[in-house]
């Protein structure tokens, strides 16, 4: 048989693949593409989308409980029967259309994950590939845990398949998904405990929100453990036993479903990436500014897979595709990333934000600056919701009187972010942010209290 042969080659079918292999099809290349798990990528099957869904509904639960005995008299039912289905619908076609989109532009698909020979050649599907570019957008997967009984722990694929909910859950992990998807749980009635080695969650966000939000979390019924390593997981009759390390003294646990939340790594351990002379990290892909191979000059990485600047978010891992495409094509576009502001959500309730640097950031970079930081749940919009939390922390450049930082916690925290990434691309001082007109009474409108 003969060696196949592709003006590019990518692997990965989510948002930064996609865009890659469509827009150089689109040019006139012979474009290849391969996924070992189902096409649509991580964020439309298994990620973001569907996680959103699940807390549509609690969002639901949460309003109406803050509102039981103010126009509320009774508390909904909750089927997690209905929402699984429901769910399916923003999921179960995304694999199929995707598919038949990249066929309708004549791009040649693998379902396999292929592996290096050499630095133009890969195999896949027991077929030799040779190819011009070849485009890594393989994105992250869940670290397995290295302690025995790893085997136990269902991951955050498994809990957006969940057919019915157990009655207690541990989740080892109070990053992004193990504080989200605990929320989730909680809400729908479950005994829910999260343990993490860090004395506190979500080390990347502003610690005194952070600190509003573990309080409200422990309000609703999550029970935290902090400083606990986890070092082993057993199977019982019933439950599952997890045993840790909590400075130095042995803590155990129990529950009847333990999830691995510990965090996620660059899907490349199948690639064989030595073969292919690709340098790589525990971070991902090693790229310039034009996110190609610091070492083989005919790959590129782009999206949560490689490292760079960029946080691996779904719409930065588009924009990164952009800036592969240019490079391959040549087109009269940036070619090198010059990273904007970047806002990050947990989409906990409530949603914790941030955009830019933290105080110690700007304190780094050297910047004379201004810190407004303030609890205000008697703030109308809060108020009106008896919402129990409600906090910012907003931090100014005094010279320039530019944004140079903001950090949310509120139930619109996740929506309201945005008007500060508008204020920070924009480089609107805050001046002309106050003498703005916007809707009364408004989340948004709350922002020009907070500089």
């Amino acid at each position: 048989m003969g060696i196949e042969k592709f003006d590019v080659f990518v692997i990965g079918t989510g948002t930064a693949g996609k865009s890659v292999a469509k827009e150089c099809a689109k040019a006139g290349l012979k474009v290849a593409i391969a996924d070992n798990r189902e096409f649509g990528g991580t964020c439309a099957n298994r990620g973001c989308d569907p996680k959103k869904v699940l807390i549509g509904i609690t969002e639901i639960m949460d309003r109406a409980e803050k509102m039981k005995g103010n126009g509320i008299s009774a508390m909904p039912k909750m089927s997690w029967k209905d929402l699984m289905k429901f769910k399916g619908n923003f999921t179960e076609a995304v694999p199929a259309a995707t598919e038949i989109d990249l066929e309708n532009l004549g791009i040649t698909m693998y379902h396999q994950s292929p592996k290096f020979i050499d630095e133009t050649t890969i195999s896949v599907e027991g077929k030799t590939v040779n190819f011009d570019k070849l485009v890594i957008a393989t994105g992250m997967k869940p670290m397995e845990l290295p302690i025995p009984g790893r085997e136990f722990p269902i991951e955050s694929d498994d809990f957006l398949e969940l057919e019915e909910l157990p009655e207690s859950m541990i989740f080892i992990g109070a990053g992004y998904i193990g504080m989200e998807f605990a929320h989730i749980a909680v809400r729908c009635g479950v005994d829910v405990t999260v343990i993490d080695t860090a004395p506190a969650p979500l080390n990347n966000f502003d610690a005194d929100l952070v600190k509003y939000l573990v309080e409200y979390s422990e309000k609703i019924g999550i029970k935290f453990i902090f400083n606990a390593e986890v070092v082993e997981i057993e199977k019982l009759r019933k439950n599952y036993r997890v045993i840790a390390d909590q400075n130095g003294k042995k803590v155990e646990f129990k529950a009847a479903c333990v999830v691995n939340a510990a965090g996620r790594v660059p899907a490349i351990g199948e690639l064989e990436l030595e073969k292919g002379n690709v340098e790589y990290s525990n971070k991902g892909i090693s790229v310039n500014k034009n996110l190609q191979s610091v070492s083989n000059k005919n790959v590129y990485a782009c999206g949560d897979v490689s490292n760079s600047e960029g946080l691996p978010l779904t719409p930065l891992a588009s924009q990164e595709g952009r800036v592969v495409s240019a490079n391959i094509l040549n087109l009269d576009r940036p070619r090198e990333y010059d990273y904007p502001p970047q806002p990050s959500v947990v989409f906990t309730l409530p949603n914790l934000a941030f955009v830019g640097l933290s105080e110690k950031q700007a304190k780094e970079k050297g910047y004379d600056f201004r810190v407004e930081s303030k609890c205000v749940p008697d703030w109308f919009n809060s108020k009106r919701i008896n919402e129990d939390i409600y906090a910012y922390k907003t931090i100014v450049d005094n010279k320039t009187d530019l944004v140079l930082g903001a950090h949310l916690l509120s139930s619109e925290a996740g929506e309201t972010i945005n008007m500060f990434v508008m204020a920070m691309c924009g480089k609107l001082d805050s001046g002309t942010l106050k003498s703005m007109i916007f809707t009364y009474p408004s989340w948004a409108g709350d922002i020009k209290s907070m500089i």
